[in-house]
């Protein structure tokens, strides 16, 4: 464990409590649902309780928006990726999905796989990199799918990505 401080606060969504976070520069480094998967396992360092922080509020009003079914601009909200290379290159991708949009685990690995000049990259790396993701909603990993538009993996559940795409519109009969 490091000697880095970390801020958290909570905020209540349609679809559950969700916990957001940011380092000492107000910058967003985690928002998670309550209890999902992976919760904070990109925190090396104490988390400490501060509803005050102006970026706090910035977010939440920022969620409030996404969740009345507005497009809120994600440039907003300033982020920094705490993980290894490879995730921080997959997250960079999922930054970029539009609203409303949707990726496969297969085009993300041809992303990957062409910033590396190879000529193939894992859909199954790709995948634990994009379930891993710890800025959920923000960094919409929720709006990567599998192959043929089909429902898979959400670290906080199914049911919640789901609604997500919902949300946004997606069509999601193929």
């Amino acid at each position: 464990m490091n000697n880095k401080t970390y801020y958290k606060t909570n905020h209540k969504s349609p679809l559950g409590n969700i916990v957001i976070c940011c380092d000492e520069d107000e910058k967003i480094v985690g928002l998670w649902f309550e209890n999902q998967k992976y919760f904070a396992d990109n925190i090396d360092g104490k988390i400490t309780e501060n509803n005050n922080l102006k970026i706090f509020v910035t977010v939440k009003n920022w969620l409030d928006k996404y969740f009345a079914g507005k497009k809120p601009n994600i440039k907003e909200i300033p982020i920094k990726f705490i993980g290894n290379d490879f995730r921080k290159s997959v997250w960079k991708i999922l930054y970029k999905i539009p609203y409303g949009k949707t990726l496969t685990y297969g085009d993300i690995s041809k992303q990957i796989a062409k910033q590396k000049n190879i000529t193939k990259m894992s859909a199954q790396a790709v995948g634990g990199a994009v379930g891993h993701n710890p800025i959920s909603i923000i960094v919409p990993c929720h709006r990567v799918v599998g192959k043929n538009g089909k429902l898979t993996g959400y670290a906080a559940g199914l049911s919640k990505k789901k609604k997500l795409l919902e949300l946004e519109q997606v069509n999601m009969v193929k």
